[in-house]
C-alpha cells in the first residue's frame, strides 16, 4: 500500500474492521481488554470502538460475562451476498489487481475432472497484451497455477510427475525444476512460470481453497515477456496471494492460516 492510499484511510474504521474479524474469526466471545490485546489496540480505544460496534449491532455485549460476540447487524451487509455467485464476489478484487499492476488478470475455475477453465479475465486500457478466449480449458498442473496446485493439494513427488507429463509445454521446464517450484509454492502460495507453458509470456498465479481445503479456483497474471521486471511481477505474486486469502475467508469460510 503506497503513502497516498494510507493518508486517505480512517484510522477508527480500519481499527472497528480489525476487531470484527477477531471476533468473527475466534468463534468465542471475548472482553475487551483480550480483545484490545490481540489486535495492538490501547483499551481504551478497543472499548469505545466496541462500544460504538454494539450500539449499531454490529456486535452484542454479555452484560454478565463483559464479552463481545458478533451480532446480528451483521446479517444486514451479509444476507445480499449469500445467494451470489462466488466470481461475482471475487471480480472488484481481482480488477483492482489488474488496473493497480497493469497486468491482464485471468480467473480460473478448477474443476473436478482435472481442468481449469478461463471464467472471466481483466485488462486495463492501453496495455498491449494476450488474449486467451473464455472457456478456454487446460490441464489443472498447466504453467503457474498448476504448479500452486500440486503444493495447495499436497502431492507427492510422482504425484506430481503424472500430472507434469500430461501438460503440454511449450518450452519445457524439466521437471525437477518444477518440483522445486511446487516446494516455493507451499510456502508463498505462489508460482511463476516464465515462457515454459507459451513462449514469450509471464504467469504469476495463486489459487484460492474452499473450507475443505479443496482448489477452486486459480488466479493469474499473464503478461508479455518484458512488460515487467523481476520486482513487479513478485509485486503481483503478493497481491494475488493476498486476494486468494481474502477469497478463501470471505466466499469459501476457510479459517485463517490453515
Amino acid at each position: 500500500m503506497n503513502d497516498e492510499t494510507r493518508q486517505k484511510l480512517v484510522p477508527a474504521v480500519e481499527n472497528a474492521a480489525l476487531i470484527l474479524r477477531l471476533l468473527v474469526s475466534s468463534g468465542r466471545p471475548m472482553g475487551a481488554t483480550t480483545i484490545a490485546r490481540e489486535t495492538g489496540l490501547n483499551v481504551s480505544s478497543a472499548f469505545n470502538i466496541l462500544r460504538t460496534l454494539a450500539h449499531e449491532r454490529l456486535i452484542s455485549f454479555d452484560a454478565t460475562d463483559k464479552t463481545y460476540a458478533p451480532g446480528m447487524g451483521l446479517l444486514e451487509f451479509v444476507t445480499p451476498l449469500l445467494g451470489a455467485n462466488p466470481a461475482e464476489l471475487i471480480r472488484p478484487l481481482l480488477n483492482d489487481i489488474a488496473q493497480r499492476h497493469q497486468v491482464m488478470i485471468a480467473l480460473w475455475q478448477i474443476t473436478e475432472t482435472d481442468r481449469v477453465v478461463l471464467i472471466d479475465r481483466f485488462t486495463p486500457e492501453r496495455v498491449v497484451q494476450a488474449v486467451i478466449s473464455r472457456n478456454s480449458r487446460l490441464p489443472v498442473f498447466s504453467g503457474a497455477i498448476g504448479r500452486c496446485y500440486a503444493a495447495a493439494m499436497g502431492l507427492d513427488k510422482a504425484q506430481t510427475r503424472a500430472g507434469y507429463e500430461a501438460v503440454r509445454w511449450q518450452s519445457e521446464p524439466g521437471f525437477d525444476a518444477y518440483w522445486q517450484d511446487v516446494q516455493t509454492a507451499r510456502e508463498t502460495r505462489t508460482a511463476f512460470d516464465h515462457g515454459q507453458l507459451f513462449r514469450g509470456l509471464e504467469i504469476v498465479a495463486s489459487l484460492a481453497r474452499d473450507a475443505d481445503g479443496t482448489p477452486r479456483f486459480g488466479m493469474s497474471s499473464i503478461t508479455i515477456t518484458g512488460q515487467h521486471d523481476a520486482e513487479s511481477l513478485k509485486a503481483v505474486a503478493v497481491s494475488l496471494a493476498d486476494a486468494a486469502n481474502q477469497i478463501e475467508r470471505g466466499v469459501f469460510g476457510r479459517p485463517n492460516n490453515t
